[in-house]
């Protein structure tokens, strides 16, 4: 009997003045998927928002391989986090699978907009 292993998977995060990017290889699947919104997440605590902190946070697929619906449900995630702290999501070096996944459901116009809800604000007739 063969085991199989699951493809490596890895992220890499480079915060600037202003600037996060985090990197992401490998698949970005169930598997997968909450360790990204993890690191996100880590990545904004106390960075984000404010005229000193992250305005941005770039999302670099170059080394994706893979993504399915998991992948999608955790990049929705994340755009309620950066929503949430003021800071636009950026996802960068798509490569053709994500760009088609992105195509096919209609999300890319809404993960990539600017964010439009800053730190303890709330969208017209909302709550």
């Amino acid at each position: 009997m063969t085991t199989s292993h699951p493809p490596s998977f890895s992220l890499t995060v480079e915060v600037e003045t202003t600037e996060a990017v985090v990197r992401v290889v490998g698949d970005l699947d169930y598997e997968t998927c909450d360790e990204l919104v993890s690191t996100v997440r880590q990545t904004l605590a106390g960075r984000a928002g404010g005229p000193d902190g992250v305005q941005g946070l770039h999302v670099d697929f170059a080394g994706l391989d893979n993504i399915d619906s998991m992948g999608l449900s955790a990049l929705l995630m994340i755009r309620r986090q950066t929503d949430a702290a003021g800071v636009r999501l950026h996802l960068d070096e798509r490569p053709s699978g994500l760009e088609r996944l992105l195509d096919i459901t209609g999300t890319l116009a809404h993960l990539t907009a600017p964010c439009d809800v800053g730190r303890g604000e709330q969208r017209p007739g909302a709550g």
